[in-house]
């Protein structure tokens, strides 16, 4: 055991660890918080909250200010923050909100919530803005009042006061000016352009709420009031700086939403519009609530899944599919633009800046309300869907030409592959993935669980050898890594070699082990045999590490939310949960946990759906990180050289208490 003496010696000890409070989180590391490269996204988040107030009905009018001396101003008519004191708190509530993470009225998702559906959803946005900015000034019009208070770098500078309407003066609403402060973006400067399509986005999104943006320097205002809405403003994007554009078949348009009888919450849903073209670029936007998730996620996965189902069926019926040719959902969708807008009760997005959905339930909400009513139209209108299937036959053509002049550059040598290798059907590298699973069991669930087109398998006995200081000649002496070399198509190599990759078999190699310290080290030393002998392959990014989840929380009904099965990768993440279960009313004890002792203990269905599903998935792509070459082979070597033992004894009692094992 160190002694604590030992430990304060080498720079460690109580003290050294730092309680960061308020909003100094922020402060400390904004990137985690907000995008950096300017200040568009704090303002955003104001945006959000005023939107979030238009579609709960409560707001017709957003109007968006650019004032002379570089803040900016969003005024809406809503409800107002509530100014009253918190019950719990003894503040007034709209200064939680803005110097408070974790604090607000979206928590509350249930029957008589503030927000029924809403983009935000944590309790961090504005507290973030308010936390970034020299200055912030929020004005509240609320019962027959004016109240203001006036923050100065996430501090209150002027407490709360309120004055009584004047005469004549009559109106509801929140307004909100932002000083961003400087130092913390990489430039100060908003991009119109991009602050001009949030806009009529929302405009767009928002049926006959009025948007405005008014440029106070030039006097100049922008009024965006869409009757349209997702129609008008997919063809109108579609048309800009390109003339007309002729769409393969009349737009594919619609909306559902959940009854509650179905699985989801009430009011659980989508709109969207699509539209085929046959050149030019394409146009996609999905929204979440509003929020514009610029980089995809599970609702454009359950779009793309319900798309190629109904064409596919359509294709099917008819007899229409050449014979050899094979379609794939990319074939459907390569063509696609679109305009999705869902709704979903409880979001989950990845990271703060909500840029992408995270939600696994929302593949199946919008797939299930997008299929059904493209396949019968199709089927009504049969001429044409033989144009579009005409156009999608075409492209998994264009796609299987490619395929085969790449195969013809490969060489004639064919290896015998391992007999415990379940390999996938598909010969297109890009889109292949190799799953290495710890142990037969847990082999048997993905081998059941997998999407066979383009996943194999190959079940891993026991723990793999150290390969760090196994001569290359000695390496096929131990069949395991024999069999992933084999596998891979690719011979071992040193870092200075120029290996023949044209035999790679999968574009990623996926490293697939318990959630549990035993699950680590395989990754350790699958990591190592890359790392050391397969270096090419982990500088292309061709290596992943699966994360699998370690519990399982079953949720009971609550309010509009039906039962659910939550996942969680660690302890962290379970506390989160039940945190979230809390907070929607959940009494400690109606949920239940199963932890999973291993990757064999899932049900085919259970590793599919957490996984290896690539819209639900967790896969981390595996980098040298910040340190470089050489020095991460003088680390590695610390730790994985058998004559190291003194100095990795040295660098555990030195870092040691950083790490949280899971004994």
């Amino acid at each position: 055991m160190v002694s604590p003496k030992k430990i304060s010696a080498g720079g460690y000890s109580e003290a050294s660890i730092r309680v960061l409070k308020g909003l100094e989180p922020v402060k400390q590391r904004p990137g985690m918080y907000t995008r950096t490269d300017s200040p568009l996204h704090i303002v955003q988040e104001v945006i959000d909250n005023a939107s979030d107030e238009a579609l709960g009905g409560h707001a017709t009018h957003i109007q968006v200010l650019v004032n002379t001396d570089g803040s900016i101003t969003v005024d809406d008519d809503g409800r107002g923050i509530p100014v009253g004191m918190h019950p719990e708190e003894g503040l007034p509530v709209v200064e939680i909100v803005f110097t408070r993470l974790h604090a607000g009225g979206k928590f509350d998702k249930g029957t008589g919530g503030a927000y029924s559906f809403s983009g935000g959803l944590h309790g961090v946005g504005v507290s973030v803005t308010n936390a970034l900015a020299k200055r912030l000034e929020v004005t509240v019009f609320r019962d027959a009042a004016v109240h203001q208070i006036i923050f100065a770098d996430g501090d209150v500078l002027e407490p709360l006061r309120a004055r009584a309407f004047e005469r004549g003066e009559k109106r509801t609403g929140t307004r909100v000016t932002v000083w961003p402060n400087a130092k913390y973006f990489d430039s100060q400067v908003i991009s119109t352009v991009e602050l001009e399509r949030l806009l009529r986005s929302k405009a767009v999104l928002l049926p006959g709420v009025q948007v405005s943006l008014t440029q106070v320097k030039t006097g100049t205002t922008q009024t965006w009031r869409y009757a349209e809405g997702l129609r008008g403003y997919l063809l109108e994007a579609l048309t800009q700086d390109r003339g007309e554009v002729e769409p393969v078949i009349p737009l594919y348009e619609g909306e559902a939403y959940s009854s509650g009888a179905d699985g989801f919450a009430q009011g659980e849903g989508a709109s969207w519009v699509v539209a085929w073209t046959a050149e030019g670029s394409v146009v996609r936007e999905s929204y979440v609530n509003l929020i514009p998730t610029s980089a995809g996620g599970t609702h454009e996965s359950g779009l793309r899944e319900g798309l190629f189902n109904a064409v596919k069926s359509f294709i099917d019926m008819h007899g229409l599919l050449p014979k050899g040719v094979k379609l794939l959902p990319e074939d459907v969708f390569a063509r696609v633009s679109f305009v999705l807008s869902t709704k979903v009760l409880d979001p989950q997005f990845q990271g703060q800046i909500k840029e992408r959905l995270n939600s696994r339930d929302a593949v199946r909400l919008v797939s299930s309300y997008t299929r059904p009513a493209l396949e019968l139209w199709l089927n009504e209108h049969v001429e044409a869907g033989k144009k579009l299937a005409e156009l999608v036959i075409s492209q998994a053509q264009t796609r299987l030409k490619a395929l085969q002049k790449v195969e013809k550059k490969k060489g004639s040598g064919v290896a015998v592959l391992p007999g415990k290798l379940t390999d996938c059907e598909s010969d297109d590298v890009t889109r292949n993935e190799l799953f290495l699973v710890e142990g037969d069991s847990a082999g048997g669930s993905a081998k059941m669980g997998r999407d066979k087109e383009f996943q194999a398998i190959l079940p891993l006995r026991g723990k793999v050898l150290n390969a760090w200081e196994t001569e290359r000649d000695r390496l096929f002496a131990n069949n395991e890594i024999h069999d992933i070399a084999v596998a891979i198509g690719v011979d071992p190599h040193g870092v200075g070699d120029s290996p023949d990759l044209a035999g790679l078999r999968y574009g990623r190699i996926c490293i697939l082990s318990d959630a549990d310290v035993d699950g680590s080290h395989i990754q350790v030393l699958l990591l190592t045999l890359f790392f050391r002998h397969f270096p090419k392959l982990m500088e292309r990014g061709h290596i992943c590490i699966a994360r699998p989840p370690l519990y399982r929380v079953d949720a009971p009904a609550r309010g509009k939310k039906p039962a659910q099965k939550l996942y969680a990768l660690d302890q962290g993440e379970l506390e989160v949960i039940e945190d979230r279960l809390r907070k929607e009313g959940v009494r400690d004890g109606a949920w239940t946990i199963q932890r999973f002792k291993g990757l064999g203990e899932m049900n085919a269905e259970q590793l599919w759906e957490t996984t290896m599903n690539p819209d639900t998935r967790r896969l981390m792509p595996v980098t040298l990180g910040d340190l470089d070459f050489e020095t991460t082979v003088l680390r590695m070597t610390m730790l994985m050289g058998k004559g190291e033992a003194a100095a990795r004894r040295a660098w555990l009692e030195e870092h040691g208490n950083e790490a949280e094992a899971d004994i």
